[in-house]
């Protein structure tokens, strides 16, 4: 029997969750394995009817494999636990609702969290441990590093390429680029709640607005 294990029981893994046990329905697992929540340095034993294990418990535990993913939106704190669960003996899987549309052509790393409604178009290549949050929309040719975070709604269009630890914030828009002259997203940066992206950020900078800008005093302010 093999288990398959959702790191974090907040609020991220609390809707991830479902989606784990939708898809064991659909390939008729069910009575071949177990799902549990993963938590370091658990309060209870047990959250939405699933079993808390911590990352001791889950690796030492008696199953022929061992399957997880990460719903946490902190990036370096998904790189830390992939580090030690995959070091240990866990392999990751991805975690895909029904409804999420993936078309031709694309390389989408096995630990990618798909959220309902999401959509990828052709031809994208996507790292390690992506979280795609509900209606987030992948467009054609872009590239997207490791421990990168969509928060619900946000819209990447073609051409983009988004370097590692990037988040991106709610219905956040990022302008098309070109073959030739990708808009790309510098490694480390944070694209605020709704800003319209329309040309590349460097890393490490966060940028707010529409267009969007790096965040400073005076952009709070306005």
């Amino acid at each position: 029997m093999d288990i398959y294990g959702v790191f974090g029981a907040g609020g991220y893994g609390r809707e991830v969750i479902p989606v784990v046990k939708d898809m064991m329905h659909k390939l008729s697992f069910m009575l071949k394995c177990t799902i549990v929540f993963i938590v370091e340095n658990p309060e209870t034993l047990e959250v939405n009817g699933y079993k808390v294990m911590t990352p001791e418990e889950f690796l030492k535990s008696d199953f022929e494999n061992k399957y997880f993913n990460i719903a946490i939106g902190d990036s370096q704190v998904r790189e830390r636990i992939s580090s030690y669960i995959e070091s240990g003996g866990g392999t990751p899987f991805t975690i895909k609702q029904e409804n999420v549309i993936v078309l031709d052509g694309c390389d989408i790393h096995d630990s990618a969290i798909l959220s309902p409604f999401t959509c990828i178009t052709s031809n994208a290549k996507i790292g390690k441990y992506f979280h795609a949050n509900i209606y987030s929309y992948v467009a054609h040719d872009c590239v997207i590093g490791d421990f990168v975070t969509f928060a619900p709604g946000v819209k990447c269009n073609g051409n983009v390429t988004i370097e590692d630890h990037v988040y991106v914030g709610t219905g956040a828009i990022i302008k098309q680029g070109t073959p030739k002259r990708p808009v790309t997203i510098g490694k480390g940066a944070v694209i605020g709640m709704g800003a319209v992206v329309t040309k590349s950020v460097p890393p490490g900078v966060t940028v707010i607005g529409n267009p969007a800008k790096p965040l400073t005093k005076e952009a709070m302010k306005s």
